[in-house]
């Protein structure tokens, strides 16, 4: 298995060292002959930021984006399994410490993962310099 995890892309702006790389994004169905006909098929544009140094792109440039694998997992445990710990955290607590009905509980928790989520975008910089995207031209 490879340690990187990679995308092809199209360069749709360049800074001075900033990258602004378009991918697209396809479900496990998108390149299904059938596509049309079932309308389940997914694809999404997503633009990635990527910090460069010194090398220069340009606009309609294809290009390859790729991150570490376990910076992948980390995103994975940052974005799923944290939030999944602190649902079910904070379920477990208000129905048995506090003694709450399971519909309070259950809006407890849903606060609480949305708070955690604002703790998440309030420390996004700290997490972003965890989580480093290379270019390399193709």
């Amino acid at each position: 298995m490879s340690s990187r995890i990679e995308h092809s892309g199209v360069v749709e702006r360049a800074e001075r060292d900033t990258v602004y790389v378009k991918i697209t994004s396809r479900s496990a169905c998108g390149t299904c002959k059938a596509r049309e006909a079932c309308g389940l098929a997914e694809a999404q544009d997503k633009i990635v930021v990527v910090r460069t140094a010194g090398e220069k792109y340009v606009p309609g440039e294809r290009v390859t984006v790729g991150v570490r694998r376990s910076a992948g997992a980390v995103a994975v445990i940052l974005a799923y399994v944290g939030a999944l710990a602190v649902l079910l955290a904070v379920l477990v607590v208000a129905i048995t410490a506090a003694g709450w009905s399971e519909g309070r509980s259950a809006l407890a928790a849903l606060v609480g993962v949305g708070v955690y989520y604002c703790v998440l975008w309030l420390f996004r910089h700290k997490i972003e310099h965890t989580i480093h995207f290379s270019i390399t031209k193709n």
